[in-house]
């Protein structure tokens, strides 16, 4: 019997590993260099039935996908326009470099290794970008508009249509009202990605990777809605169907 099974079988669900944030911050009475997570994430994972796992932006974190039956490349600051052969424009954060290469490190691992993964908002991001794509640096700049992040610290919530034949549209029907908050999206599309859904400005909001058990990027933040769980509990369902045929 493999470890997943046994794992299984004592009881416990799909292990599914999140990338963690690197950040400054304040708890009484001290100030750290910490590694941190919203706790949505954490939420949704035990509400499908997954057991989370918090993995540090650190390189050493691709070790950890062979121990992983499943992988959220979590939301955050933006990704190094360096990284997809830009110059970085007036509206990006500030790049995150050891953040960036360590998700890249766990990622390539995971598609090696064919374990699924669900790719948010950052996430989806960096997935484009790790298979040679690239990305609008500020969408208002495109559509006009600020609908997909309206506030610094509120989602905005927008109507997404699925594209057929998607794995997207498998999980979350034609169409989805969802969360986001994102000032970039993606532009040219990563080899062998397709996109499976849009805004109703054309905005790219969801993309996955053929060849592959499950592998979606969206644009939304799933983990901002727990009474919606159709992608984490596909993800998950994935992951138990490559832990069976191990």
């Amino acid at each position: 019997m493999s470890e997943r099974m046994q794992r299984r079988s004592a009881g416990g669900g799909p292990v599914v590993g999140i990338t963690g944030y690197g950040e400054i911050a304040r708890y009484v009475p001290f100030e750290h260099d910490t590694v941190l997570l919203p706790r949505t994430y954490v939420d949704v994972v035990t509400a499908a039935g997954g057991v989370p796992v918090v993995l540090p932006p650190i390189p050493l974190s691709a070790g950890a996908v062979d121990r992983l039956d499943a992988l959220i490349i979590s939301g955050g600051p933006d990704v190094d326009p360096g990284r997809y052969g830009a110059e970085t424009g007036p509206q990006t954060v500030p790049a995150r470099t050891e953040r960036d290469e360590a998700e890249l490190a766990v990622l390539s691992r995971a598609l090696e290794r064919d374990v699924p993964v669900l790719a948010v908002c950052r996430g989806h991001q960096l997935l484009n970008v790790a298979l040679g794509g690239t990305l609008h640096q500020h969408i208002p700049d495109v559509v006009g508009h600020v609908r997909h992040g309206p506030e610094p610290t509120a989602y905005g919530e927008i109507e997404v249509r699925t594209e057929r034949d998607t794995l997207v549209r498998t999980l979350v029907g034609e169409e989805a009202r969802v969360r986001c908050h994102h000032h970039q999206a993606v532009d040219r599309l990563g080899e062998g990605l397709r996109v499976s859904a849009r805004a109703d400005d054309d905005v790219v909001e969801a993309i996955e990777l053929g060849g592959q058990r499950f592998v979606v990027g969206v644009q939304w933040h799933p983990e901002q809605d727990a009474t919606d769980l159709r992608l984490v509990s596909g993800l998950l369902r994935a992951a138990t169907e490559a832990g069976a045929a191990a």
